[in-house]
């Protein structure tokens, strides 16, 4: 992606309003433990260090009075590009002055055998022309209400405490004044050829490693060509290719390197709907994103990651169990309830919460999630252990028995009804447990299996089609259409007339150009769902309407932000992102439907 321009003058690139950036302002990167959100104006607005879930530090994003940011722009007016360096996920940022122009790479440094125990943000400058100005701040803030920082002075010089977290500041040529109460701050002005450099370590209840620059500063390059090489690692270049990595690239800023789980957003509490209310937490791990993410990086080839993901999955399903739950958090842990901190939220739209309460939901649907990261798996060449194999004849069994309950549905809903998606996923995880039977990787024998697959699907053909609306619905004896419903056409639930019909009827109610709501009556109340409209154009390959899916792709691709990110929702109207971000699921549809498209379209 090669960026876009932007005046600094006024409310300034990141069209700040009320100390607010646009969402679309924002670009992220990671090293494998958090990321960090930086707005065009170069403000690090999001930056929960050293880990993802640990209580932001930064967090200027939904708290722009108090929630803290580290700060580097030019004194002067400016205008602004930026880019991801290629292949990696390393932000080069240029602003350009009257009086000159300097490039600035943002990074979430790697260490030489991997990520660093440490969290380690660089912010190297390099002078491109004339002299530039600039000035920065590391203001940390409460912790979403919960810590005040405070500077402390000790023999390795000034340090910063928020609550359990110590962050340490330090550079090259860059001008720091006497720290204040709870921020360290400075300035420099840069010349052609000259070099800088701002370092923010983290640590959380541990020491406090301080670094020494030069280090960073060749850390910074070695990050690049870590990226470079796992980018190397793509065996896919099918159309759309240069959004396909991105969006892969957006994906692996999600997984948690500790353990291989893998966050659905980085961020918590950016509001679906203008009205608020519609704000969550996505820092957890739902088996649902798991399963979508294994698929795409098995067609990848990238077989770490998917190990990893997949071992830490059934490693928590087996401690955890022996129920399934819906999510997890990052550590394995299942997560109880949330809270809402007094703090407002962006721009002004509330509530901010931390943690999740849709934990303890039934939700049928992730029994087909479960089974159909196994399946991946085992398909790419890959063997059950007996344990597993056991553990997973026993979930079959429980979703013979529980698929005829009500329950709560993808969407999370507090209306338990009997949602044709929760039945289909039901279906796709008896048909997996079903083949992976035949290869020997599940005990016992199927025919139980296999029959109550084929009520799941009688039931579903008798129940849940409306011939008015020539289209399957969201639950029987409503008329009411649910986007979901279209992953089964990728599942091979149907592929027929009826999934064509339910892709018309949903395009019509549903559909604002290219975009899709989630589900009937919420026209009213947010955003378009992004990983809908990408449902959709896969679900147009899978029923052979490939004009049609491949049209619907390349507009889809073309609404990301400079930078190639997408959030969790889309103004139908404006594009505005709404919803956390980056957000696993959005860039999850797209690689699935640019894969999908490519390999019925041969």
């Amino acid at each position: 992606m090669t960026g876009f321009s932007l005046q600094g003058a006024g409310e300034g690139p990141a069209n700040r309003i009320d100390g607010y950036a646009d969402l679309r302002a924002y670009a992220a990167i990671g090293d494998g433990r958090t990321v960090a959100l930086i707005a065009l104006d170069g403000s690090i607005d999001w930056f929960p260090a050293p880990n993802l879930p640990t209580p932001p530090a930064f967090a200027a994003i939904v708290d722009a009075p108090h929630g803290g940011r580290i700060e580097l722009r030019p004194v002067d007016d400016y205008t602004v590009t930026r880019r991801y360096l290629s292949g990696t996920n390393v932000l080069q940022t240029t602003f350009t002055t009257a009086a000159g122009r300097v490039r600035v790479t943002d990074a979430l440094v790697t260490g030489v055998a991997g990520r660093l125990p440490w969290a380690e943000l660089a912010c190297r400058v390099d002078g491109v022309r004339g002299a530039v100005a600039l000035r920065w701040s590391v203001a940390p803030g409460t912790m979403l209400g919960t810590a005040a920082p405070w500077v402390e002075h000790t023999v390795q010089g000034a340090v910063i405490r928020v609550d359990g977290v110590m962050l340490g500041v330090r550079g090259i040529d860059h001008g720091p004044s006497a720290a204040e109460a709870q921020g360290i701050a400075g300035a420099f002005t840069t010349s052609e050829g000259s070099r800088h450099l701002v370092v923010v370590t983290a640590t959380e209840r541990e020491p406090l490693r301080m670094i020494t620059p030069e280090i960073v500063d060749r850390g910074v390059d070695r990050t690049i060509a870590n990226w470079k090489a796992w980018s190397t690692e793509f065996s896919w270049k099918g159309e759309w290719s240069e959004a396909v990595l991105r969006s892969a690239l957006a994906l692996k800023l999600l997984i948690h390197s500790p353990t291989g789980a893998i966050a659905a957003a980085a961020t918590t509490s950016i509001p679906e709907a203008r009205e608020g209310e519609k704000n969550w937490d996505y820092r957890f791990a739902w088996v649902r994103d798991l399963a979508y993410t294994v698929r795409a990086l098995i067609r990848f080839g990238l077989r770490e990651e998917t190990h990893a993901a997949v071992s830490w999955l059934l490693t928590t399903i087996r401690e955890q169990g022996p129920e399934l739950h819906i999510f997890y958090a990052l550590d394995g842990s299942v997560p109880e309830g949330s809270s809402r901190p007094d703090v407002s939220g962006w721009r002004g739209i509330g509530p901010v919460v931390v943690g999740n309460g849709a934990q303890g939901q039934l939700q049928l649907g992730v029994y087909g999630d479960l089974f159909d990261v196994v399946r991946a798996y085992v398909e790419d060449g890959n063997l059950l252990d007996a344990e597993t194999g056991r553990l997973l004849a026993t979930i079959a069994d429980r979703a013979c028995d529980n698929w005829q309950r009500p329950d709560s549905g993808i969407w999370e809903l507090e209306e338990q009804q009997h949602y044709t998606s929760s039945k289909l996923g039901c279906w796709q995880a008896l048909d997996c447990a079903v083949h992976l039977s035949t290869l020997g990787q599940l005990p016992g024998g199927n025919e139980r299996w296999a029959a109550e697959r084929d009520r799941i699907r009688d039931w579903v053909e008798n129940n849940a089609w409306s011939e008015p609306r020539q289209s399957y619905v969201m639950y029987p004896g409503s008329e009411k259409l649910d986007a979901s419903v279209l992953l089964h056409a990728a599942s091979g639930f149907d592929r027929t007339e009826r999934m064509s019909g339910t892709i018309d009827a949903i395009e019509s109610e549903l559909g604002r150009g290219v975009l899709v709501y989630r589900y009937s009556g919420m026209q009213r109340e947010e955003g378009t769902f992004v990983a809908c409209a990408f449902w959709m154009a896969a679900a147009l390959a899978c029923v052979g309407r490939m004009d049609e899916a491949r049209a619907r792709m390349t507009e889809l691709v073309s609404l990301g932000n400079d930078v190639g990110l997408y959030s969790e929702m889309m103004d139908a109207e404006t594009h505005e992102f709404l919803g956390n971000l980056p957000q696993g699921l959005s860039h999850l549809a797209l690689i699935n439907a640019a894969i999908t498209i490519d390999e019925l379209g041969r």
